[in-house]
C-alpha cells in the first residue's frame, strides 16, 4: 500500500538536498527555494510539473513502477534510496545487479559534466541508457531502441544499416569484438540470463555470428582509436575511454580527439549540431 505522507516527505527532502550543479543544471540567478525547484525535478524525471507537485502534496494517482523508476533516476538516488522510494510507493524494488538500469549517482555526476562531449552510459550488453547531445549527434539516438535491438551487438548482426557509421575496414574487428564480448557475459551471467537469450536469437538469425561463436574467441578488443564515417562531417578518428561502475555493470564511454586534429575540429562542429538539435527539441 502506498504511504502518501512518507512518499511526499521523502521526495520533498530529497529535492531540497540537491543543488542544480549536482544534477547537471546551471545554478542561474538567486534562488528562493532550498535545493531544486519542482519544475526542475519534473524535467529531470520526464514527467509533468503538476504530476510531481501532486505527489509532494500527498495527492494524485498511484504512481506506477515505471514512474517511480524515472523519479528515482531523476533525483539521482542511490540504490538504497531507490528501493526505499519504491516501498513508499507500494511497489517491490527492482532487482539489483547486472540487469538493473538504475545509474549510480556518482556515474551520473560525471556524465552530467560532459554536456559538450560525446558520451554515453551503456550496460554490459551495449544497451544505451543515457547520451549527451554531442553523443546523439555522433551516433544517433541509441536510447530509442526496444527489446533485443537495444543491444548494439544484436543490431550489428541483424541490421545492416547499423554498420554504416563505422569504417568498412573495421567491420570484421567489430564483429569479433561483439561476439567475444557476448560470450564473456553469457559465461558470467549463466544460461538463463538475458545475455544467453540474445545469444540464442543471434545464432538463429545471423550466419556471421554463428561462425564467430564457433571460434570461441575471448577478450577481443577495439584498438585505441575508433573510426566513424559520419553522414554530416565525414571521417572521425576518436579515442574511446571507458569508466566502469562495477556495482551496476555500467560503462561510461567518452569519445575524444587529439587537440588540433581534423577530427577535433569535426567534434567541435558536432557539439554545435547537438546543442542546436537539443534546443529545437
Amino acid at each position: 500500500m502506498i504511504d502518501r505522507a512518507g512518499l511526499a516527505e521523502f521526495l520533498r527532502r530529497r529535492r531540497e538536498s540537491l543543488q542544480p550543479e549536482d544534477v547537471g543544471l546551471p545554478h542561474g540567478q538567486r534562488r528562493r527555494t532550498a535545493g531544486l525547484r519542482r519544475e526542475e525535478v519534473a524535467t529531470l524525471c520526464h514527467i509533468s510539473t503538476d504530476y510531481y507537485s501532486r505527489l509532494e502534496r500527498e495527492r494524485g494517482p498511484h504512481p506506477s513502477p515505471q514512474m517511480i523508476a524515472s523519479i528515482a533516476q531523476g533525483l539521482h538516488l542511490s540504490l538504497d534510496e531507490r528501493d526505499h522510494l519504491f516501498r513508499l510507493a507500494g511497489h517491490n524494488p527492482p532487482t539489483r545487479g547486472a540487469i538493473s538500469e538504475h545509474i549510480s549517482p556518482g556515474l551520473l555526476r560525471i556524465f552530467d559534466r560532459l554536456a559538450d562531449t560525446p558520451a554515453e552510459i551503456v550496460t554490459e550488453l551495449g544497451e544505451t541508457l543515457r547520451q549527451t547531445p554531442p553523443g546523439v549527434a555522433l551516433t544517433g539516438d541509441h536510447t530509442r531502441w526496444r527489446g533485443p535491438a537495444r543491444s548494439i551487438g544484436y543490431r550489428w548482426f541483424t541490421d545492416p544499416a547499423s554498420r554504416a557509421l563505422y569504417h568498412p575496414d573495421d567491420h570484421a574487428l567489430h564483429s569479433r569484438v561483439f561476439a567475444s564480448g557476448l560470450r564473456q557475459v553469457v559465461t558470467l551471467r549463466g544460461p538463463g540470463s538475458w545475455a544467453a537469450h540474445l545469444q540464442q536469437l543471434l545464432l538463429a538469425r545471423s550466419d556471421e555470428f554463428r561462425t564467430l561463436w564457433e571460434d570461441h574467441e575471448i577478450g577481443v578488443l577495439h584498438g585505441d582509436v575508433k573510426r566513424f564515417v559520419h553522414p554530416e562531417v565525414g571521417l572521425l578518428e576518436l579515442t574511446c575511454q571507458r569508466l566502469l561502475d562495477p556495482d551496476q555493470s555500467h560503462y561510461l564511454l567518452v569519445y575524444t580527439a587529439a587537440p588540433g586534429s581534423e577530427s577535433y575540429e569535426k567534434l567541435q562542429l558536432l557539439s554545435v549540431i547537438g546543442a542546436q538539435r537539443m534546443a529545437t527539441a
